[in-house]
């Protein structure tokens, strides 16, 4: 077959995004253009050729013989090569892929970043509607309600998230004791049996999601009660940096060795036991980044503070307190 015996219906496969590749007989008849591409070889070239001088992959030129699908790692791309044939010819339709793999790549990762973020107000709205079964005086049983109530509206914002994607965070000026004040009520059911104190530092006025800033403490102190000797005492320090106000939470944790891979997506650290998605850190970093600070952790060999692991943030501050 030559160029010029393609006759004017056989334009409109050069119009096709996918890749498609005529053949009989073990020779190639037919290339589109997007074909051409693909293999860097024209329709004069390829035509009359056998298949694997222009396919050059052996196992390409099996699935044509035998019909069926299969998918290839191509240069960083992702293939789907589809083959229809009948007794004398085949077709190969090859279609990258690629974009709508990384997408489902993303809605993967959005989607156990959501699920370990509802678990927060989940677990708190648990141990309220647990505490409310008992009798209790009228003004503690309230600020049960109330702190119910607040948790209620963050898994709201939260649903509200996942129906349009994530937004803009709804950031406001806010002094860091307010946020410390939830993190505490919060975490009061943990700290008691492990005999575990946790104390603040200067009080400063910063700018931020309070959601996503209460998000980000919980998980680091959350990280230290897990992984830290019953009976601690847990420090969150701050610290003013030029615009910035600096947030570490101190644990006495066994050293750590690689710190910076802790940050990484469902990655949890040497000899971490019980159930976890290793996303905690992972959605740490993604939020102060989205506030344009940095999120950290030093290691426990004498660049810490007094020998004990320091996970810090940065947020922007706010003249004021502090």
């Amino acid at each position: 077959m030559t160029a010029e015996s393609v006759t004017a219906p056989d334009y409109w496969i050069d119009a096709l995004p996918q890749a498609v590749l005529l053949c009989e007989g073990g020779a190639v008849t037919r290339l589109n253009a997007a074909a051409s591409r693909l293999w860097g070889v024209t329709q004069v070239r390829a035509a009359g050729r056998p298949v694997l001088e222009v396919v050059r992959r052996h196992t390409l030129e099996a699935l044509i013989e035998r019909g069926g699908e299969l998918e290839l790692e191509v240069s960083g791309r992702t293939l789907r090569c589809t083959v229809t044939r009948d007794d004398t010819a085949s077709a190969l339709i090859v279609e990258d892929t690629t974009d709508h793999r990384r997408r489902e790549a993303e809605l993967r990762e959005a989607t156990a970043v959501l699920s370990h973020e509802f678990r927060t107000p989940v677990t708190a709205l648990k141990g309220v509607l647990e505490a409310l079964e008992y009798d209790m005086p009228r003004e503690l049983s309230q600020n049960f309600v109330r702190q119910g109530l607040q948790e209620t509206e963050r898994l709201a914002r939260l649903v509200e998230d996942l129906a349009v994607g994530f937004r803009p965070t709804r950031a406001r000026t806010l002094p860091l004791a307010e946020t410390f004040a939830r993190a505490e009520r919060l975490l009061e059911s943990e700290l008691t049996p492990r005999g575990s104190c946790l104390s603040f530092g200067p009080d400063h006025l910063v700018r931020a999601d309070p959601d996503k800033l209460l998000q980000v403490l919980l998980n680091l102190i959350e990280n230290a009660l897990k992984y830290g000797p019953p009976g601690q005492d847990i420090e969150v320090q701050t610290a003013r940096r030029g615009t910035w106000v600096e947030v570490c939470v101190l644990d006495h944790g066994p050293p750590i060795p690689d710190t910076d891979s802790l940050f990484q997506a469902h990655t949890r650290g040497a000899g971490a036991s019980g159930q976890g998605s290793g996303m905690g850190l992972y959605i740490v970093r993604s939020i102060v980044q989205g506030w344009g600070g940095q999120a950290w952790a030093a290691r426990a060999d004498g660049r810490s503070v007094d020998g004990r692991n320091a996970f810090c943030f940065t947020l922007p501050g706010v003249g004021g307190l502090g």
